[in-house]
């Protein structure tokens, strides 16, 4: 007995959406906070290394570029960190509060990162982390935060002190946090170079718009693209972060 033949259904699923070639790590709030801090970190470190070298009465070129001495000029720039670290927590809690949760936070999943970090240091191979920053950041983030918070408390003290038992520890504290930030800084710049090549592409979260090529934000932090490409509005390092599609070509840095 014949059968009449069954229609076959032409219809395919769509294919799945095509990945942003680009994400935002960090927006223009983020930027310039950022920019704040690293540019009076960078100009107290220059003047009170000269102080520290025993060039007091030599007059640095910054200080004979704003018609200053040193001293006056390295006192000024601390207190213009302070006002901006208190702007900071004032105007830009939200974003605060996400950098210290994010940069104390711990996972199990840190220890086999720490392990696989020196060779991925130099291949991109690095191990998963779930947090927005990897764990070598977190720590970064601490002892660079945590030392210039240090500097501008002690700094602010030396101001008001003249002399005493709490003057010299002051000053102790005040060298020390100047020797641990120095070395943070010069780390913190010589990875967002890329001069390690696993953090090639690094530099491009924090300039040039804050956007980052995908294939550089899977490999340094996977769990919070996965995140954003999820919720492109969610939560992220600078208060919300965006992906867009980008019809240029992707330049696959390092990955």
């Amino acid at each position: 007995m014949a059968t009449e033949p069954r229609a076959v259904s032409t219809h395919r699923p769509a294919p799945p959406a095509p990945l942003p070639t680009v994400v935002e790590r960090n927006r223009r709030a983020s930027r310039w906070l950022h920019a704040g801090f690293a540019l009076a970190t960078v100009l107290l470190l220059a003047t009170g290394g000269w102080l520290l070298l025993g060039h007091e009465g030599q007059p640095s070129l910054l200080a004979q570029a704003t018609g200053t001495s040193d001293v006056v000029l390295h006192k000024v720039v601390g207190w213009v960190l302070a006002a901006w670290g208190a702007l900071a927590v004032v105007v830009w809690r939200r974003m605060v509060g996400h950098f210290v949760r994010e940069s104390v936070r711990w996972d199990r999943s840190d220890l086999g990162w720490f392990a696989r970090w020196p060779k991925a240091a130099l291949t991109g191979h690095f191990g998963r982390h779930e947090g927005d920053y990897d764990p070598g950041q977190r720590v970064a983030n601490l002892l660079l935060a945590g030392g210039l918070l240090v500097l501008v408390v002690s700094g602010v003290a030396l101001a008001l002190l003249h002399g005493g038992p709490a003057f010299v520890w002051f000053h102790r504290a005040h060298v020390w946090a100047t020797y641990v930030v120095t070395v943070m800084a010069v780390g913190h710049v010589a990875v967002a170079s890329g001069v390690l090549p696993g953090y090639r592409g690094a530099w491009r979260a924090m300039h040039l718009g804050g956007r980052t090529p995908t294939a550089v934000a899977r490999r340094l932090w996977p769990a919070w693209l996965e995140r954003v490409l999820e919720d492109p509005d969610e939560d992220g390092t600078s208060g919300r972060s965006q992906v867009r599609k980008d019809t240029r070509a992707t330049r696959h840095e390092g990955d």
